[in-house]
């Protein structure tokens, strides 16, 4: 069975660091089937990255407003590309000038967003409808969770499993995500060893406990997530759901979202556990930088997919990424607190 269209992940230290590239025209050219790809890009250091990402996170109820922390939140990265024109942004003339139909946006506990912080968050997160979001770590300071979102929290790497964090994780709530894309040098880099080594402190917190989310080849026999599944297998270790990123190079609607379903379909047949998707998006990666398509294939995209992976009764869960919307952050939800994408109103309708 061939293997998906590349769907590499990207995250950065600071929004400021963001950049993309926007792809003019409409190409039907896909990009190259991760696994058979030369090399993955250079990105940045990710998230966490720095020794011990001490995240506050303190035992707060969705709701609360938990901005006076003085931790920082990290924030995804994603390696520079050239900028383009604002083409994608959903600010043209016609755009503004048009009366757009209200958008009914539906709640959900299915849906979630990746989040970082920026002016207008919380509101942002009350508007889009998520069921839950969660920010690659143990709390999300600065940002105000409405009420009906649910917070998430993450073990990113290993310079996270200490007692402080794991107890700030068990605090959080019944869910536990495992180790950020351990098979990517840029991001939480850790061998399949480490990851086993460290994982019983993870499954001690009592959290219902996904596994490592990893870049790419979740189905592939003798890839990282299936040498850690079978490593936890052996030692009798809990992996409770498996954690998957996806992002297609095609930017083709049915295409993407074909390439998608048989990804997951794949992973679920491997390992037979519930699927929480909490990465996708569509990106093609060209030359270490990133390609995206227009506002309304991607908002297309995210529409057919959603629809899509609600016939999975499998897929527990899934989460955009992500959240902020910027002149470099092509795939977000939210310009300002109110102010959603075309990207944006795709996704309130999105159940």
């Amino acid at each position: 069975m061939a293997k998906p269209v590349v769907h590499r992940t990207y995250r950065s230290l600071t929004v400021a660091l963001l950049s993309s590239a926007l792809l003019l025209t409409a190409c039907a050219q896909s990009a190259e089937p991760r696994g058979q790809s030369a090399a993955a890009p250079v990105l940045p250091d990710p998230p966490g990255a720095t020794a011990s990402p001490s995240i506050a996170a303190p035992n707060v109820s969705a709701g609360a407003d938990i901005s006076a922390t003085s931790a920082s939140t990290p924030t995804p990265s994603r390696a520079d590309a050239s900028s383009t024109s604002d083409a994608s942004t959903d600010r043209s003339p016609s755009s503004q000038a048009t009366p757009r139909k209200p958008v009914t946006v539906v709640s959900s506990a299915r849906k979630g967003v990746g989040v970082w912080n920026f002016e207008g968050a919380g509101q942002a997160l009350a508007n889009s409808g998520a069921g839950w979001f969660y920010t690659w770590g143990t709390g999300y300071p600065g940002v105000t969770a409405p009420r009906g979102a649910s917070f998430v929290p993450m073990i990113w790497g290993a310079a996270s499993v200490t007692t402080e964090e794991l107890a700030r994780a068990k605090a959080a709530g019944p869910y536990l995500l495992g180790f950020n894309e351990p098979d990517m040098a840029e991001q939480s880099n850790m061998s399949v060893e480490r990851a086993l080594e460290l994982w019983p402190r993870l499954m001690a917190t009592g959290s219902t406990l996904g596994s490592p989310a990893v870049a790419w080849g979740g189905a592939d026999p003798g890839g990282w997530l299936d040498r850690f599944m079978a490593g936890a297998k052996e030692r009798g270790y809990r992996v409770d759901f498996i954690t998957l990123h996806w992002y297609g190079g095609d930017f083709t609607t049915a295409n993407a979202v074909d390439q998608l379903r048989r990804y997951v379909e794949a992973v679920h047949r491997r390992y037979g556990k519930p699927i929480w998707l909490t990465e996708f998006a569509l990106i093609r990666f060209d030359g270490g930088g990133q390609q995206f398509p227009s506002q309304a294939q991607q908002a297309a995209f995210l529409s057919a997919a959603t629809k899509m992976l609600a016939g999975l009764s499998y897929v527990q869960r899934y989460a955009w990424f992500g959240l902020p919307a910027t002149d470099r952050d092509r795939s977000g939800l939210f310009r300002t607190g109110t102010q959603a994408t075309a990207v944006g109103r795709a996704f309130q309708a999105a159940r």
